[in-house]
């Protein structure tokens, strides 16, 4: 499996610093700072101290949080604990983000301040990003490309426009459900389920 060009298997750490990933689950340290946590992922990751500070920076001021570096992680709201996760994943410059869930659970406003630094680390930094949403809105308002999947499987991919002409539905939601049925789902995919169909996508795309 390939990972931006990186044998996963010959090149393994390589491949791991090819990208970032944040998880649905809080997985910041609450007992560290802002600032703390950010240097405990650079030296996870090796990234060089002579640009461990500048970049810290830099990501900390793109996601608004440079003046509360020095606040403990358990004191943020939870926007706020996202932002850091996004700019602490970006820390030793990914060329994959993968994202999983990145807006549940937070306020329209919040949601809507997280795509828009997401859209504009793609720009910038020349990112690739994944991500799981179950907001379709969402998928259909910024992703370029989208898998529908159902019990763990793709069933459809494609734009929004060519999904919605394939079902005939009206919005990105109508044609999810003519794809994966109304019955409500006893389950969600466990992580490995999760990592399997990304490892799909990724294979058809690299």
């Amino acid at each position: 499996m390939l990972i931006a060009g990186r044998d996963s298997v010959k090149e393994p750490l390589e491949a791991r610093r090819a990208f970032g990933i944040v998880f649905q689950d809080p997985s910041l340290d609450d007992e560290l700072t802002a600032a703390e946590n950010m240097e405990l992922h650079s030296a996870l990751y090796s990234v060089p101290r002579s640009q461990r500070r500048e970049r810290i920076e830099a990501l900390l001021r793109f996601v608004g949080l440079w003046e509360r570096r020095d606040d403990y992680v358990k004191r943020f709201s939870g926007g706020m604990k996202r932002r850091l996760e996004i700019a602490r994943a970006l820390q030793h410059r990914p060329r994959v983000l993968f994202l999983d869930e990145p807006t549940v659970g937070l306020d329209p406003q919040t949601r809507n301040q997280i795509w828009g630094l997401i859209g504009e680390l793609c720009r910038n930094e020349g990112l690739t990003v994944f991500f799981s949403t179950h907001y379709m809105e969402e998928a259909e308002r910024v992703a370029d490309w989208i898998a529908v999947i159902d019990h763990g499987r793709i069933v459809s991919q494609g734009t929004a426009v060519a999904l919605r002409q394939q079902t005939g539905g009206g919005s990105l939601e109508d044609a999810f459900l003519t794809l994966t049925g109304s019955s409500i789902r006893e389950a969600e995919a466990d992580p490995a389920d999760r990592m399997r169909v990304l490892r799909q996508v990724w294979g058809g795309h690299r």
